[in-house]
């Protein structure tokens, strides 16, 4: 396993092993498990109330734009970490500068487009 591929052939075997061991929980859980439906159990589980009505519910759009707006930031926070690690490094500091600036000036236009769309609104 000295070769090229040789760390490919360890990754793949470690991969193999793993999903092996996956799959055999599995079915070890399917075979040693035992089967008794009743009708509660079949029931839908509410954070311990009982299921009143249907299952569907409306929700409003603005909830998920405020996950999505959240998820966008919360990376572009974690690429401002290796950022501030390189930005001492010798010879690098001017050139890690500009560049952050311009990847804070596209998340700076992200939120002036979200803000004129009236996205960030809570009403």
């Amino acid at each position: 396993m000295d070769g090229y591929f040789g760390s490919y052939v360890l990754v793949a075997a470690l991969l193999a092993i793993g999903v092996a061991i996956v799959a055999g929980a599995l079915l070890a859980n399917r075979l040693l498990r035992p089967a008794r439906p009743t009708a509660e159990k079949l029931t839908s589980y509410e954070c311990g109330v009982d299921p009143v009505g249907d299952g569907w519910a409306q929700s409003q759009i603005r909830y998920y734009v405020f996950t999505y707006l959240y998820v966008v930031f919360a990376v572009d926070a974690v690429f401002l970490f290796p950022w501030a690690t390189v930005f001492d490094t010798p010879g690098y500091g001017l050139t890690t500068l500009v560049e952050m600036f311009v990847f804070l000036g596209f998340i700076a236009l992200g939120i002036v487009y979200a803000w004129r769309k009236r996205v960030l609104t809570w009403t």
